[in-house]
């Protein structure tokens, strides 16, 4: 999808200068010192800072808004009610989702993925879609919140989990997708980029091809929504699942948009209030969509900050983002592709803004604790994604993702403090 609000964006021809430091501002957090520097947060893939505009809208339902939707007959009822379904619609709007689509609320990537894998797999209403014989197909790319959900489905069901390969280079390829699949392929999981190495997979094609085999297909977008927004209205996509924290959004706020007939075959993961049309002692019957999936008190305030933080980013700029960030990327990876005794990860990946490396002799731990000193934020560890790590031949690694408020000042800091921290390390 193009740009929404690109004549109100900050910088036409990208994010540098007055237009950086103004969204700076905008984000207060990062203006202070850690440990005596200059607070530089790279650690955007697990989550970003959320700006002033995002806070205001959360603030502003709390203030005037804040009750319980869809039962009151009240005024703030009401409000509430108007707040959250314009929230929905805001965010379907971002996605590119149209008439055929509809949107969860979930408390993000994580929950969303488990609806989707416990209502594929446990029979409710209807026989459960996973049936004993049946074959799910995950990628090894794969955050753990994209494959033990459906380790759990497979296990449940009796179904076959079979695992899409990435090459040595950690890149997934079209044709072993398709030896792959089957006529007993149900579902087809994969992510729009590997948290753990940056790494952008082919995915529109990868899920076209799942598709065409007739498979349901699911894609964990989490860290793809915040600089390259994928638009479901182009994709053979049934489910997509995003987070909040990683747009500029909300903690615990994500969604699960796909197409109504493939949620309509989910089996409901929380059964109580709002979820429900009718009920006896012994039985009852379930709502339509949206409702059906979001059993319980929402969160309503977060819903309303999400969609804020839609609106920050399509105000930003949508290709401003995604250049600068990319910009940001190609500056790390070639500067600690430089340094001796460091193997970068996912060096020919495109579009992304995570770089991963590991360097002998050096703990990533030790590196990210020395970084810290220099007020450098990054992630060490497996990045919730143990099977790819090992899968590549390696152990923990670390790694800088960068957001829109970044700057290639930053970077410079960064190439300067792993460069430091190697020497006193190795």
């Amino acid at each position: 999808m193009g740009d929404m609000h690109d004549l109100h964006s900050v910088d036409h021809a990208g994010l540098g200068g007055a237009g950086l430091d103004n969204l700076r501002a905008q984000f207060p957090v990062l203006a202070q010192k850690i440990n005596g520097a200059p607070l530089a947060y790279l650690d955007n893939a697990a989550t970003t800072q959320s700006p002033l505009t995002v806070q205001d809208a959360q603030r502003h339902f709390e203030r005037h808004d804040r009750a319980n939707i869809h039962r009151g007959v009240h005024t703030l009822s009401q409000r509430a009610t108007d707040a959250f379904d314009q929230a929905r619609s805001t965010l379907k709007r971002f996605v590119g989702a149209g008439a055929a689509h509809e949107l969860i609320f979930t408390s993000g990537t994580t929950d969303a993925l488990n609806l989707v894998a416990h209502g594929l797999s446990t029979p409710g209403s209807q026989p459960a879609v996973i049936q004993p014989g049946d074959e799910i197909v995950v990628s090894a790319l794969e955050h753990h919140a994209n494959l033990v959900p459906w380790q759990q489905a497979a296990r449940r069901c009796g179904a076959q989990l079979r695992i899409l390969l990435p090459d040595r280079q950690g890149r997934l390829h079209v044709e072993d997708l398709a030896r792959l699949l089957t006529p007993r392929t149900r579902v087809f999981a994969v992510t729009a980029c590997a948290n753990a190495t940056g790494e952008r997979p082919p995915f529109e094609a990868l899920l076209a091809l799942a598709a065409d085999a007739g498979a349901l297909t699911v894609l964990d977008a989490a860290q793809s929504v915040g600089h390259a927004v994928p638009d479901l209205s182009a994709l053979a996509c049934d489910f997509m699942a995003f987070s909040g924290h990683k747009m500029y959004g909300p903690m615990g706020t994500g969604a699960l948009v796909g197409r109504r007939t493939a949620l309509e075959r989910l089996e409901p993961l929380r059964y109580g209030g709002d979820m429900v049309a009718w009920v006896s002692t012994t039985e009852a019957s379930f709502a339509e969509l949206p409702m059906r999936l979001e059993g319980g008190t929402p969160n309503v305030a977060g819903a309303v900050g999400l969609a804020a933080a839609a609106d920050f980013i399509d105000r930003t700029g949508r290709s401003a983002i995604d250049a600068h960030v990319v910009a940001l990327r190609e500056h790390a990876a070639a500067g600690l592709a430089a340094l001796p005794g460091v193997q970068l990860l996912s060096t020919e990946t495109g579009a992304s803004a995570i770089v991963s490396f590991a360097a002998g002799g050096a703990h990533p731990h030790d590196i990210g604790t020395l970084l810290d000193e220099q007020g450098i934020a990054v992630r060490t560890g497996h990045h919730c994604a143990q099977p790819l790590l090992e899968h590549l031949g390696l152990g923990p690694t670390t790694r800088a993702s960068f957001a829109l408020y970044n700057t290639h000042a930053e970077v410079e800091r960064l190439l300067a403090g792993v460069a430091r921290a190697l020497k006193v390390l190795q």
